[in-house]
């Protein structure tokens, strides 16, 4: 069994609590003194940083969410000077502010070590070459695989995301024994080398996918398409990116690196912690992020946790895949898509075309994630011309592609022709089987 930093990797439930609380108290001190958001929460509570005295102090402590990225756009949740971030990357959010986290030096030397172990947990380490297919940008998938894969001293190839011939070119030609991107791209890619006929020229053993839900029988396609083990790995931004949990060779649930992370699963309708093994909301707190540290930042993710020792020799607890959301968030290849963020959009280009009635449809059509929009047009643009309609579908996708980061069908429907509810609206249509 092959461990990164097996001291770290199994220390004992007990061990692990301690460490924990000795680093809890110190980041709540530090975040009381340096972010004011956190402080003034505090105070209503009338709490002080002396009050915590362990991790059996943290349901006391206030939930942070991700509005409070927003709010504080887009430096005002950091608690390090400028001068010690020494990186920026960025997702979107609601609206048009995107959220932006800091790194320091430590930040990113802590972000390559659980990607390290993660890499050693599957089986990747020196003479392999790994080939990184996630987006390299202020999204965090591309850079935060990267310094995880040198730290090893595996080889990188960093191909960044699209241009599917290249990326199986350079599979086969550079002997890529590992590779990482999403699942649903690698589905693609596994269909392409099937076309192609050139899966035996492929040197691929391991991939590690994620950045947008997949299910079991997706993981076994992937598997048998490009003859290698595939692994789930999870991360948000807003705690670290990717890393923050992965599943080991036994593939029985993500580890949590509890030494930087504590994990919780609450209720999400009353904020309660739940009892061990319940399925719930995952909230995350960081241990030793300097940069932009958080504290039970409600990720809305529902899963539950596995507080038993792994096969594997990992005594860090394991988290279930999450099930869904505790929000109206879907992740559509990769990306977060509110359906405020649609909102907002047909509110801004509407000239008296439009009303404000729409549908989401995402659907997965060989394997790639669709998205289509029907907008309802106003009785008077109903009357009007084809070439018209046609000319303001096309406005209403540009606006919502650079909004968005990503395509959308859009098709102006007949007035009245999308059904109401007398209760919440119903907006989204889900048809994708995860």
């Amino acid at each position: 069994m092959k461990f990164w930093n097996k001291e770290a990797e199994t220390l004992s439930r007990e061990q692990l609590q301690q460490l924990q609380s000795q680093k809890l108290v110190a980041q709540v001190r530090r975040m009381y003194e340096r972010v004011e958001c956190f402080r003034s929460r505090m105070d209503k509570r009338g709490l002080k940083p002396e009050d915590i005295k362990g991790v059996e102090d943290l349901p006391r402590l206030p939930f942070s969410y991700k509005k409070d990225l927003r709010d504080y756009y887009p430096y005002g949740l950091f608690a390090e000077p400028m001068e010690n971030i020494v990186r920026l990357h960025a997702s979107s959010g609601t609206t048009g502010k995107r959220i932006v986290v800091g790194y320091t030096k430590q930040d990113l030397e802590d972000w390559s070590d659980c990607i390290a172990r993660m890499l050693t947990a599957v089986g990747i380490g020196k003479g392999d070459i790994f080939q990184v297919s996630f987006g390299y940008g202020l999204f965090t998938g591309g850079f935060g695989l990267h310094g995880g894969i040198e730290k090893v001293g595996a080889t990188v190839i960093p191909m960044s995301s699209g241009n599917t011939a290249l990326q199986i070119q350079t599979m086969i030609d550079f002997k890529a024994t590992g590779l990482c991107c999403t699942p649903s791209y690698a589905m693609y890619l596994g269909e392409e080398v099937d076309r192609l006929g050139v899966k035996d020229q492929l040197s691929l053993k391991v991939g590690i996918f994620g950045a947008e839900p997949w299910s079991e029988n997706m993981r076994r396609e992937i598997e048998n398409k490009l003859g290698i083990k595939a692994y789930d790995i999870y991360g948000l931004s807003e705690i670290m990116g990717p890393g923050v949990s992965c599943e080991c060779e036994y593939q029985c649930g993500m580890h949590v690196w509890e030494d930087h992370f504590i994990a919780e699963i609450i209720d999400p309708e009353t904020g309660e912690v739940l009892p061990h093994g319940a399925t719930g909301e995952l909230v995350f707190t960081t241990l030793d992020k300097q940069g932009f540290p958080v504290i039970r930042y409600r990720t809305r993710d529902i899963c539950a946790l596995n507080y038993e020792p792994c096969r594997c020799g990992r005594t860090h607890l394991r988290m279930q895949k999450p099930s869904g959301r505790s929000d109206d968030m879907l992740i559509i290849r990769g990306v977060n898509v509110f359906p405020s963020q649609i909102e907002e959009v047909l509110l801004r280009v509407n000239n008296g075309e439009i009303t404000p009635n729409y549908l989401i449809t995402v659907n997965r059509v060989n394997n790639t994630d669709t998205f289509d929009l029907d907008v309802e047009m106003s009785e008077n643009l109903f009357a009007d011309d084809i070439k018209s309609i046609a000319q303001i579908e096309k406005r209403i996708t540009g606006e919502l592609r650079s909004a968005l980061g990503l395509g959308v069908r859009v098709h102006l429907v007949n007035p009245k022709s999308i059904a109401r509810s007398e209760g919440k609206a119903k907006r989204v249509v889900d048809l994708r089987k995860l």
